[in-house]
């Protein structure tokens, strides 16, 4: 187990370095014992890619909550012809039928935190308990709430080592990579989405609007709960 001094230390190293970097050395510190949880974000599709060059095996899995954008499913069978693998799916243990007998219809109009909490949250906990790290695609300019994340972290809230490769990139940057590899990835984001998540929660932003303003429009949140 990292120590606190040897994570920010790790943090400095690859703060200078390309985003290939941390992956590799997460990949090869943990191996099995890490996992990426992919949202199929710009970022992520990225992230996919740089794991899946340095190791074919690598365990990615995502959050599916029954609410994604068709756009998204379309995108996630794509990727799984282009890298010939099978992304792990993690479904909640309530399915939406037992959601809307429990809470009502539309709960992420209601009360959005619970619903995410249910699909997201305890999901994303379950998962990580048999893990020592995780990797994520987050970004610092993607929002004032993820402004002072670090490439590597320990993750208070889940109790394990937090891997963020591409801390330090831009939106250009992302664009650039996915460009340069000609990797699909979801043509909402050409259409004013910048960040998309399940379809009744997200919206596009208007000019001058972090990346994350079209997440659960009404409502003072921009997190879903995976990230402190």
């Amino acid at each position: 187990m990292l120590d606190k001094e040897q994570i920010q230390e790790l943090s400095m190293k690859f703060e200078g370095a390309q985003p290939q970097d941390a992956v590799s050395w997460a990949l090869n510190t943990f191996g099995k014992d890490m996992a990426f949880a992919c949202s199929f974000g710009m970022e992520d599709i990225c992230i996919i890619d740089m794991i899946l060059k340095v190791s074919p095996d690598a365990r990615i899995f995502y959050l599916d909550t029954s609410l994604f954008f068709k756009e998204t499913y379309e995108l996630i069978r794509k990727l799984e012809d282009r890298y010939i693998v099978k992304f792990e799916s993690v479904k909640s243990e309530c399915p939406l039928e037992q959601q809307a007998q429990q809470y009502g219809d539309a709960l992420w109009k209601i009360n959005p935190d619970l619903c995410c909490s249910l699909r997201k949250v305890v999901p994303l906990k379950k998962q990580l308990s048999t893990l020592k790290a995780w990797m994520t695609g987050i970004r610092r300019e993607q929002a004032p709430t993820r402004a002072n994340a670090k490439p590597v972290e320990w993750d208070e809230k889940f109790n394990l080592v937090k891997v963020n490769p591409l801390v330090r990139w831009t939106s250009h940057d992302v664009l650039g990579y996915l460009l340069k590899y000609d990797i699909p990835y979801n043509p909402l984001h050409d259409k004013g989405y910048p960040s998309i998540g399940c379809e009744p929660c997200t919206f596009p932003v208007n000019p001058g609007e972090d990346a994350r303003a079209g997440r659960w429009r009404g409502f003072e949140k921009k997190e879903c709960g995976l990230h402190k």
